[in-house]
């Protein structure tokens, strides 16, 4: 990934980071900068906090990236997997129904959401929710579409 440009954000694009992120997710970013990272060669922007790449918009959405959710745990919309699914989210697969044991009820479809696995409560992956929380836990169908995980370009990215 090559970077396009770099930039330190304002005070407002900041503020705009840390209330979508309080507000969706129940997070309290503490940092000292913020620094917005196009590249030439991906869609992504990403926001170096404190030097890290923890943010990401997701069509001009504010939301964590998978480093991000593990230095920030969010509180809301998570979908829990359970062992079974780590390997296939790990490498990039949509969120299967049968793989997930717990989503957070206020997810709604379309919205944003970190996927971690039950067993460390480590994040493997951000997606799109295809369906309502409360409609996630079942037998069949795809529920969240993988957006970033484990591996990726944007988690091999480093200043």
């Amino acid at each position: 990934m090559n970077v396009k440009s770099r930039h330190h954000l304002r005070a407002d694009a900041i503020d705009d980071i840390e209330t979508a992120l309080a507000d969706n997710l129940g997070v309290e970013l503490d940092a000292d900068s913020f620094e917005k990272v196009e590249f030439e060669d991906s869609d992504w922007d990403v926001v170096l906090v404190d030097g890290d790449p923890l943010v990401l918009y997701v069509d001009d959405e504010p939301f964590l990236t998978v480093q991000g959710a593990n230095a920030y745990p969010p509180e809301k919309h998570v979908v829990t997997v359970d062992a079974g699914a780590i390997s296939f989210v790990s490498d990039g697969a949509d969120v299967m129904r049968p793989g997930i044991v717990e989503a957070d009820v206020d997810i709604s479809s379309d919205d944003l959401v970190a996927i971690n696995e039950e067993g460390h409560g480590k994040f493997l992956a951000i997606g799109r929710a295809k369906t309502a929380g409360d409609d996630m836990v079942g037998d069949s169908g795809k529920v969240v579409e993988s957006i970033h995980h484990v591996g990726d370009d944007l988690f091999e990215f480093t200043v």
